[in-house]
Order: structure tokens, then sequence, then C-alpha cells
């Protein structure tokens, strides 16, 4: 079975600091490495080289007018991309957290190449957290994806984690404070750009909070807590109404299974703070082939816009309750 994180001669290509993470994979360093230090250990240290395209035709080697990204490690060819694509370096990923980890506002936590060196992400603990209930702690990080692969856009973006169960949550689409940018390949990247249009702030997490601690005080009925996981695992195909948990789809039914047995399932028995995070947990602990798919996914994949969608869905029932 092929995995998602990159393998090379066996090992696969990510690094992490503190506490093994949930997908259980890489090796284990120490939290003070400098961003380039990061970059090194998880066996990021390469560039990618625009070279011209071409094809053999009865012997004559023909342009294509096309380019492909090549890997300087291994010459190996990454993606085919047209002349106004701009290649943004890993070194230059990493670089983008090198004031704020020497400030000592961020430590590097996690990086990677997944799906064969076509995305290299960086992953920041900022240093700010927050409680839920008492001991529902929150952390804050720092997610930068830098993909390798026409028609990929640069994600860099504010990814709340859960610690009782390391389970990524996200903000909702319909937080006024933006905390997410992306950037297509047809313009050169600007780091300063980017800090400015995202705005480094902790004003952006203290919305989060704000979220979740309204979240913990609204509870849910058994009606509405069915029409909620129907709202995110809905039917391909179903005609009749959704009144039962027998009624919702198999993933449906496998996130109202964990909504008591989750880890953390005893802060806000009842509460759409519980509700949320049994999606979450389902969609990063649970749902697909294997750990490093499901840290795809929930990334930069269909689970991370499940996860949006059910941050918006519990919003609005707690606000109609």
């Amino acid at each position: 079975m092929a995995h998602e994180v990159e393998m090379i001669d066996g090992v696969a290509q990510m690094a992490y600091a503190g506490d093994k993470p949930w997908h259980g994979l890489g090796v284990e360093v120490s939290n003070d490495l400098t961003p380039a230090q990061m970059m090194r250990k998880a066996g990021l240290d390469w560039s990618v080289e625009k070279v011209n395209s071409f094809i053999e035709v009865d012997g004559e080697r023909i342009p294509t007018g096309q380019q492909s990204l090549v890997r300087s490690s291994d010459n190996k060819i990454l993606t085919n991309v047209g002349g106004d694509w701009n290649p943004v370096q890993n070194s230059e990923a990493f670089e983008f957290f090198s004031e704020y980890v020497l400030a000592g506002d961020m430590e590097m936590n996690t990086a990677g190449s997944l799906k064969g060196g076509s995305n290299v992400f960086a992953l920041a603990k900022v240093k700010d957290s927050f409680t839920i209930l008492g001991e529902d702690q929150v952390d804050s990080y720092l997610l930068f994806s830098n993909p390798h692969q026409y028609g990929k856009a640069i994600d860099v973006r504010f990814t709340p984690i859960r610690v009782v169960c390391n389970n990524t949550l996200t903000f909702s689409l319909n937080s006024a404070s933006k905390n997410f940018v992306k950037l297509n390949h047809r313009s050169v990247f600007d780091a300063d750009q980017v800090k400015e249009t995202l705005g480094i702030a902790h004003d952006k997490f203290s919305q989060y909070k704000e979220m979740a601690e309204f979240l913990s005080t609204r509870r849910f009925t058994a009606e509405s807590l069915v029409q909620f996981y129907n709202d995110v695992f809905p039917y391909t195909h179903k005609e009749s109404e959704v009144k039962t948990v027998k009624d919702l789809s198999k993933t449906a039914r496998d996130a109202y299974e964990v909504l008591e047995t989750q880890p953390g399932a005893n802060f806000g028995e009842g509460t759409w703070w519980q509700a949320l995070n049994s999606v979450t947990y389902l969609t990063d602990h649970k749902l697909g082939r294997n750990a490093d798919t499901r840290m795809q996914s929930a990334w930069f994949g269909v689970n991370q816009s499940r996860k949006i969608k059910a941050a918006n869905k519990a919003v609005e029932y707690a606000t109609a309750s």
C-alpha cells in the first residue's frame, strides 16, 4: 500500500519534536531546532529546478513547450509546469518561520514530504494556548504547505490542535478574521506580504477560543445531533428523510458511536463542543486506509473540508439551540 508520507530507502521523510505525532511516522528531534535544521532532519534540504521538457518522435527530440520540475537530490521529476510557474524552494518555506522561532514566539514541531515530494510541509507550534472547561487544552500551530505540483497552491494557515486527542481542529469559514493565505505559482512568493496578509496575531487564536467556549455552553438535542451528523456526512443518494441514528450514513453513525468514547469525551458532555470533536477525532484517527493518508486528508484534503463544514454547522446549531 502506497504511503502518503514519502519513503526513501525505507525512511519516512518526516521529523517531529516532542511526543510522537498521531500518524506515528518520522524521526524524533529536539524542540529547539532552527527551521533550517528541521528541514535537514526531515530530509528536505533539496531544491527544485525547471528544465525544458521534450518528447521523442522518430528519433527526434521535440520540445513540448512545457517544463519539468526536477528535484536536485535524485533528479526526480515532480510535475510538469508552464513557463510562468514560479517554484518556491523548501529553504524559502522554512525561512518563513525563522524570525518567529528566533524571537521565541514559535518552535518547529513537524516537517515532512508527502506524495513523493509533491507536497512539502512545515508545522510550527505557536506559544499560545487556551483551555475549555478548565482542563481541555487547545494549542495553536502555523502550517505551511509548499506543493511542488501543478494546480496546487501554497497554503499558510493557523491550525488549532486539541491536546487530549491530537485532533487537528479548524477555524470556521464564517470567521471575519482570515486565518489562511493561498497563493498560486504564477506570482513570485513574497514572504513579507504573506505575513502582512495573514497577520501573525493573537486575535486569530482568541476568536477560535471564543467559538470553542460558545460551543461548550450550548447543548444539543437527540434530533439536532442526528441532523448535524447528516449534514457533515450525508448519504450520496438518499430520498427518505433522516430522523434517527439508524437512518444515517455509515460514516455518520461512526461519528455518533465515538461521541462518548473519544478521548476527552468528558469535557463538555452533551454540548456542541463534544459533537464537533467527535467529527475531528473520527477524521483524524479513524477514516482512511492508514495513518499517513489520514494526515494528508485531515490537513489538505476532503477531511479538512469536512471539519470546516462541521465547525460551521456546530456554530449554526448551537446558535439556534
